[in-house]
């Protein structure tokens, strides 16, 4: 049911986050047995991800570039306090499930311990081989960002103090992983499709799981922080135009549907030119729900602020539980195959996200935002940052 936005949350992003985990989850979903018609509803979702970066770069680097358009000191460490908080206490539980209870793996084997307690699972990961909690390759880049994004705040404030200008920093790191990319597929991909060699794990492994080859949504976002604080005129005109934005971001994310779908992904066009047009698609989709004239901005759905709210605890979670009610499942006549058992799988996930949120989550939240105070408000735009 649609209601009016409540003050102190941005209805426009809670929608966003349920679409991301919704795609990720359909797509993930077709990994295991599933009903027919998946693979054609679902072959986009892989883009969910994508969704969640762009967001990222909005909000986190909005943490920052608030404080430098004020001319406030920046904390690092209340940064890094805020996002160990929001991040690592339900992750690290899930790992712990991984490492103690071997059926809770979805697949055979993990990568080494050390390499998800570093975050560089995503870096020379083989999916064929050390596939189990594969999909934490994505907060892998997060954390990375994490780590990387003060010293570009940094050098950012070393360009304004110069009266340089900042805006030139993104565009010249946009270029910096297209460029990679580009390298990346003529030095790994090319030789093996032109010895006749099968590429798909070489296509995940050096093109998809890197973090230098998959700025292009964390990017978008941090261009759209940069907007809202430094050019706080322009932004206010842009946002007058909320529903043309969404319209926008619908047809350009229809046109990255159509150089990406299916085996496209995986030629030099979709590896290319695929991840910027989605990463521009969903920056667009993100500045509309940020329209206060945009549908998404004014209206808020009770079900898409709860299914946002559980979407980082669902994303943790859901492979390994739909693997686990499959077990369940099979042995009563109940086929991967059919939609009882989708419907199932989803309401077990939902519910599996739900307990994690609960029980690990949000007490962890409570205690970051009782040892930070009225800090917290001042230094976070959206209340699930």
């Amino acid at each position: 049911m649609l209601t009016s936005s409540s003050p102190g949350r941005l209805a426009g992003l809670d929608h966003i986050r349920a679409l991301a985990i919704i795609l990720v989850f359909v797509y993930h979903y077709r990994l295991f047995g599933h009903p027919p018609h998946m693979d054609e509803i679902g072959s986009f979702g892989w883009t969910g991800v994508d969704l969640f970066f762009v967001l990222s770069g909005y909000l986190i680097g909005g943490q920052l570039f608030g404080r430098m358009a004020r001319s406030e000191p920046i904390s690092y460490g209340e940064f890094y306090f805020k996002r160990f908080f929001r991040i690592i206490p339900a992750y690290l539980i899930v790992v712990l499930l991984y490492f103690a209870i071997p059926g809770f793996k979805e697949r055979s084997e993990l990568p080494p311990l050390w390499r998800f307690l570093t975050f560089t699972q995503n870096f020379g990961l083989d999916i064929k081989t050390r596939g189990a909690f594969s999909h934490a390759w994505s907060l892998c880049i997060e954390e990375q960002f994490y780590l990387v994004l003060p010293l570009f705040i940094m050098a950012g404030i070393a360009c304004m103090q110069r009266k340089k200008r900042l805006p030139f920093l993104l565009p010249a790191l946009f270029l910096t992983g297209f460029i990679l990319r580009i390298w990346s597929w003529h030095h790994f991909i090319q030789p093996l499709i032109d010895s006749g060699q099968s590429f798909g794990s070489a296509y995940y492994c050096y093109i998809y799981y890197p973090t230098y080859t998959r700025l292009d949504g964390l990017l978008a976002g941090l261009s759209l922080a940069a907007l809202y604080h430094f050019r706080p005129a322009i932004w206010q005109k842009i946002t007058r135009y909320g529903n043309s934005w969404l319209i926008s971001g619908i047809l350009l994310t229809a046109a990255a549907w159509w150089i990406t779908h299916d085996e496209e992904q995986y030629t030099f066009k979709g590896a290319i030119y695929g991840f910027p047009l989605i990463s521009l698609a969903y920056g667009l989709l993100v500045l509309a729900a940020l329209s206060p004239s945009c549908i998404l901005y004014r209206h808020a759905s009770s079900l898409t602020r709860w299914i946002a709210v559980l979407s980082y605890s669902i994303y943790l979670t859901h492979k390994q539980l739909i693997h686990l009610t499959h077990e369940v499942l099979t042995p009563y006549g109940i086929g991967n195959d059919s939609y009882v058992s989708f419907w199932i799988c989803t309401g077990v996930s939902v519910l599996g996200g739900w307990a994690l949120h609960q029980v690990v989550e949000r007490p962890f939240l409570r205690l970051r935002d009782k040892w930070l105070g009225p800090r917290l408000t001042r230094f976070s735009p959206d209340p699930a940052s």
